[in-house]
């Protein structure tokens, strides 16, 4: 009988080990932290092409349209933990987020 070649089971090293939620992998874009002055934001940009749904942009309270490139942030400090703290983001409109104290 022929030997199979197929490898069996997973192998470490794959990156495979952590079956836990990662925020990072979320929205396309890279994630940095801001400190603004109510503490400190993780923020995120959202590229036009990924922006699929309509947000209501928090600072100005105006729509933002599916197309339209923006910026997700949430608390980095937050007091309740990691996952309520991204339960909370909001998306902003770029320009608004900057202007934002």
């Amino acid at each position: 009988m022929p030997r199979s070649n197929r490898p069996r089971g997973r192998r470490s090293g794959t990156g495979d080990e952590g079956d836990e939620f990662d925020p990072t992998r979320v929205f396309a874009g890279r994630l940095t932290t801001e400190r603004k002055r109510d503490g400190l934001w993780n923020v995120q940009p959202l590229t036009a092409t990924n922006a699929a749904k309509h947000y209501l942009c928090p600072s100005c309270g105006r729509d933002i349209a599916p197309g339209t490139a923006h910026v997700v942030a949430w608390r980095a400090d937050g007091l309740m933990g990691e996952a309520d703290d991204l339960a909370a983001r909001r998306h902003w409109h770029t320009h608004c987020w900057r202007i934002t104290p």
